[in-house]
């Protein structure tokens, strides 16, 4: 994140567009429309995860947030090798983690497959180790299954992504399985609600909430 600090203004405005652009394509497939409207719903409630990594946690924590059915949204670290990793650690790239968010959602209001829809559009996964001016392993795409049905969930939508060309490139997200996840330093959590005028949040956080609004307009809780 301390990229941002560093990039002129003009060049995180491009590396943004760039990215709606490839959303854009996406969101008019089949495969998105299938994953939007699909999955079956539990018929009864109870909390599972998803865990996903798209780049900064703030931004991923922000937009899930935001949808019905998930109750909690939990940001940390997972992938990698070092015990008990900081967040100044895992900046460095050397501790093989991603910053990622444990998604806590009831199944019986929002489906995985609907999540994985989110997923997809809340980032770039055809970005290889970065999100716009964010660089390195700890901003990886990936998805971080907790059983099967979530690892076949997730392998038969990529591939159906890439075999619709569904993005302007490969989509290179990682696909493995939940380990142990590190929740990140308190600081971090509910960061964009807490810190909304800081400048990584106005520029680089806001515009992908505002995006995230209008392609899920009908599934946002009733105060978003």
């Amino acid at each position: 994140m301390y990229q941002f600090i560093k990039t002129s203004f003009v060049l995180m405005l491009l590396m943004n567009l760039s990215a709606c652009a490839q959303n854009d394509k996406y969101e008019k497939s089949n495969t998105f429309k299938q994953m939007n409207n699909g999955g079956k719903k539990s018929m009864e409630h109870k909390t599972e995860i998803a865990t996903f990594a798209a780049g900064c946690f703030w931004c991923v924590e922000g937009q899930f947030q935001l949808l019905k059915g998930v109750t909690k949204v939990e940001s940390g670290y997972i992938g990698g090798h070092t015990v008990n990793p900081t967040y100044k650690q895992v900046c460095t790239g050397e501790t093989g983690h991603a910053e990622a968010c444990n998604i806590y959602y009831d199944p019986s209001i929002i489906s995985y497959d609907e999540l994985l829809a989110a997923f997809w559009v809340a980032h770039d996964p055809t970005q290889l180790n970065r999100q716009g001016n964010d660089v390195g392993t700890q901003y990886r795409s990936a998805i971080f299954y907790h059983n099967d049905e979530q690892k076949q969930k997730a392998e038969e939508y990529k591939k159906k992504l890439n075999d619709e060309h569904a993005y302007n490139g490969p989509v290179v997200t990682e696909i493995s399985p939940y380990t142990t996840f590190y929740k990140a330093e308190d600081y971090h959590q509910n960061y964009y609600n807490e810190n909304p005028n800081l400048g990584y949040c106005q520029f680089v956080v806001k515009p992908k909430m505002d995006k995230f609004r209008k392609v899920f307009n009908n599934k946002l809780k009733d105060d978003k």
